[in-house]
């Protein structure tokens, strides 16, 4: 491990590491992964992505264990994430084999940057597809790069599993109902971006969308799902501009393993009076339980975590999602894969 990192107050931005690795498209095959130290990409004026969005990107997390061993947790719903998004904006598709291959090359490359567990950090790993072919008419590029780095990180919110608050915002969307909101692509997340730096601005951690079509329903909770406890359930909404998340694919499981009734659901906005916790979940967060919503239009607000701290259930399901990461406990998942170094 690199021992000039204060791993215990890294933040969630981009830390330099030593190696990133690539596979270029051309004449309709994947060439051969390629490793590199260089932090830049040479490219096409008029590629694809730069002018068209054809880009995708997933975001994936390996740990290290009190064992030393490190773990990537769930890469295949990773890899299928960016097939759905390929295919979604008209790029190559990454073969299963690739998307493997590179991920776990540029884990190992770069093992010195894996955290150690006392510290709550892991090593943030960024696969990236885009178009570098060039076009001028509105159409799919002829060639890709297929690019993955990694870089160590701390908690998304500075509070980590602390209760955060968050502002429900009307007057703009993330995506809409039939647009690409369930894929991983740049373009949601340039559209957050305005409403997202007003709510920071305004004292909150993030924002909560509702749909666009009617303004009546939950979506998501900025970049990551929406999830609330309800007695004995587990409910997540359902929609067609939501990204599917695999940290909620896989707290819905360890819900149900805990005797917790799953319902996926369109979720009514004034649902959020009823519910006991509620949180944000996705793989830079992990789960962010939070304190309150206030409904920017109204002022109305919406209060959980009264004590100040985090819902029993939010919290179950945090330490054993946690500990299934960093091999505390058994995987009868399947979830985890330990990097051979």
């Amino acid at each position: 491990m690199a021992n000039n990192i204060d791993w215990g107050n890294l933040s969630f931005g981009y830390f330099k590491t030593d190696f990133n690795v690539r596979s270029y498209f051309k004449n309709g095959k994947w060439g051969e992964l390629e490793t590199t130290d260089s932090e830049t990409i040479n490219i096409h004026m008029a590629a694809t992505c730069l002018h068209y969005g054809q880009e995708a990107f997933e975001g994936l997390k390996a740990f290290r264990g009190k064992d030393n061993k490190i773990r990537i947790f769930r890469w295949e719903e990773n890899w299928k994430r960016m097939l759905n998004s390929a295919k979604g904006v008209m790029m190559a598709e990454v073969p299963q084999e690739l998307f493997k291959k590179a991920i776990f090359t540029a884990v190992k490359l770069n093992s010195k940057y894996v955290p150690p567990m006392e510290s709550g950090a892991a090593l943030y790993i960024r696969p990236l597809l885009v178009g570098t072919g060039e076009q001028v008419g509105v159409k799919a590029a002829t060639e890709y790069l297929f690019l993955v780095f990694v870089t160590p990180v701390g908690p998304y919110f500075k509070e980590g599993f602390k209760p955060v608050s968050i502002q429900i915002v009307k007057d703009c969307d993330r995506a809409a109902p039939l647009g690409t909101g369930n894929i991983k692509v740049g373009g949601n997340y340039a559209a957050s971006l305005k409403s997202l730096g007003r709510a920071h601005n305004e004292g909150f951690s993030t924002v909560l969308y509702l749909d666009a079509k009617e303004k009546k329903y939950i979506d998501e909770a900025g970049p990551a799902n929406f999830f609330a406890i309800k007695g004995k359930k587990y409910i997540t909404p359902e929609s067609t501009s939501i990204l599917p998340s695999i940290t909620n694919m896989s707290l819905v499981e360890l819900a149900k393993d805990m005797g917790l009734q799953v319902e996926r659901r369109k979720v009514q906005l004034e649902e959020l009076s009823e519910f006991d916790e509620v949180g944000a979940c996705g793989t830079a967060a992990v789960i962010s339980p939070i304190k309150k919503i206030v409904d920017r239009e109204t002022g109305k607000e919406y209060v959980y975590c009264k004590d100040g701290k985090a819902g029993i259930i939010s919290t179950k399901l945090y330490d054993k999602l946690r500990a299934i990461q960093y091999g505390e406990e058994p995987d009868k998942y399947g979830w985890v894969s330990v990097v051979e170094e």
